[in-house]
């Protein structure tokens, strides 16, 4: 009843207030309306074709916010964007949205509400519509995006202008490849998106890349929140390539970004949920930054600072991302979505920064006193680590196993001794390592941290549990020479069948660590032994 009346009112039966008093009706019924009566689908579509045809007269604020809504509302339905995707109309939103390459200020603040209400009517519609990416390329868009976020760098009011502006910006670089290279190089668009993120939050800066500590500043307000969220995404889809700096500009570039992420870490939301989502977007952009220029996460802390210190440099930011982590392995789901970009940041942080590494290990893996259990039993950082070392999610189990080999200078011994062998096996076999060894990363040498107490209870360990077992008692200490026989035939007629049967595939260790199929490696033997009596 609602979409028939809402029209007949844009057919131009009722007058200008009439429509908008319709279709404020209509919005308030449908606001939260996402799925659609297949059978009014024409009607729908004659609704947005009629909508367009009133924004692109000249007509009042109100009844303008009003069809804007509308049409938003619908755009949420892909099959009904046929009409609205032609260039024509898609200008016509542009222009509502002050879309353009003109340097004139957004001066009229009551004319804000149209801006907002088309952008977001952008956003729907290139979401849902190929044909509208497409034409955001022909209508070069991105610029057009990039030039509206600078006009509102020093504008009062304009939040939700930057917030949908940077969220359209995100799908337009998120969805076409072309886009994301063009404001990469092309629009100065990691520079125009890092000033846009930076305005997000009050930053004072006392030194190159430090900012002022402020511990007990107020948190930021949900439309703040919002912009450094979108302002974070698009930027992580900019900087997706981003592993090679080339020059000394783009070295500083991403230097400066890394320092702004770094307050954004030590900032909190109006809530913990937006706090969370907050530090996950930063940590996704700290994951593109070159893990060269993330030394500017720990700067040299000076002594009026109450921070978290190691070595004299400020872990405030390090500890964020510890914390981020445990949290996350605490919520036993989704590991691979958001637990690994925080994992992969802390080990390429630890395999390129040493401060980083010695206080990040000196939490996770302190020095080993109590051996009794087994290491993945417990509640402290290390124990929930080396469980996920045997996650049944093949990356999530990769990279825990990463993160703990780097904390140990990726020595096969050190490793072993935190994890024991059953659990880094897995590690270990895809490395090469299985006969011990060490990565090809170098470290410095660290003096020995085994406390006494490990010391004197390490020849006890059994190192495939990586714990100190009781004494149990030996089952064939009562049996028979011709019983252990029987046993043993028993036992190897078992795993010949399992062998037979491809059930299991016995395997051997070459001499550089890998694993082999064992027929290969008793060649191997044979012949080396062979080798070895000809050379006798």
């Amino acid at each position: 009843m609602e979409l028939e009346t809402a029209l007949e009112a844009v057919r131009g039966r009722g007058g200008a207030e009439g429509l908008e008093r319709v279709l404020g009706r209509y919005n308030e019924k449908n606001r939260a309306t996402f799925k659609f009566d297949p059978a009014d689908e024409d009607k729908r579509k004659k609704l947005c074709e009629g909508i367009l045809n009133i924004l692109e007269k000249d007509t009042k604020t109100s009844c303008r916010v009003a069809c804007l809504e509308a049409l938003r509302i619908l755009s949420r339905d892909k099959k009904v964007l046929v009409p609205v995707t032609t260039k024509e109309n898609m200008q016509i939103l542009m222009r509502l949205a002050k879309l353009d390459m003109t340097e004139d200020s957004l001066e009229d603040v009551s004319n804000f509400p149209v801006i907002v209400e088309a952008l977001k009517c952008l956003c729907n519609i290139v979401f849902n519509s190929a044909i509208a990416q497409k034409l955001s390329l022909e209508l070069n868009l991105a610029a057009m995006l990039c030039n509206l976020l600078k006009k509102c760098k020093d504008q009062q009011f304009v939040d939700a202008i930057k917030c949908f502006d940077l969220r359209l910006l995100f799908l337009l670089s998120l969805l076409h490849t072309e886009i994301r290279s063009q404001l990469h190089h092309e629009l100065q668009g990691l520079q125009v998106l890092t000033q846009a993120l930076e305005s997000s939050f009050s930053i004072r800066w006392t030194d190159k890349y430090k900012a002022a500590e402020e511990h007990d500043g107020s948190p930021l307000s949900l439309q703040e929140t919002d912009c450094a969220i979108e302002a974070l995404k698009a930027l992580f889809n900019v900087t997706l390539d981003s592993w090679n700096v080339h020059s000394e500009n783009e070295s500083h570039q991403f230097r400066y970004m890394a320092a702004i992420l770094r307050h954004c870490l030590l900032t909190v939301g109006p809530t913990e949920d937006k706090t969370e989502e907050l530090h996950s977007n930063a940590i996704n952009l700290l994951s593109n930054i070159p893990v060269s220029c993330l030394d500017v996460l720990i700067n040299p802390s000076t002594q009026e600072e109450t921070v978290l210190k190691y070595n004299g440099m400020n872990m405030d930011a390090i500890q964020v991302l510890l914390d981020f982590m445990e949290k996350r392995i605490d919520k036993g789901s989704s590991y691979r979505e958001g637990l690994t970009p925080v994992l992969s940041l802390l080990t390429e942080c630890c395999r390129a920064h040493r401060n980083i590494r010695k206080f990040i290990k000196a939490q996770v893996l302190p020095p080993l006193r109590d051996v009794s259990n087994r290491p993945e039993v417990g509640t402290t950082v290390r124990n929930k680590l080396v469980r996920l070392m045997t996650h049944v999610d093949l990356g999530v189990k990769q990279i825990a196993a990463e993160f703990l080999f780097v904390l140990c200078k990726e020595r096969v011994d050190n490793l072993l001794k935190y994890t024991g062998y059953g659990n880094a096996a897995g590690l270990l076999a895809a490395r090469g390592l299985l006969a011990g060894g060490r990565g090809d990363h170098w470290y410095s040498d660290d003096e020995d941290t085994d406390t006494e107490e490990y010391k004197s209870a390490k020849p006890n360990i059994n190192l495939i549990t990586g714990h100190v077992e009781e004494p149990m008692p030996n089952p064939m200490d009562e049996m028979t020479e011709e019983q252990k026989e029987y046993e043993a035939m028993k036992l190897v007629n078992m795993f010949d069948k399992l062998s037979r049967d491809e059930v299991i595939k016995p395997m051997g260790v070459r001499t550089d660590g890998t694993m082999t199929p064992l027929e290969e490696t008793i060649c191997q033997y044979q012949t080396n032994e062979q080798d070895s009596s000809d050379s006798d």
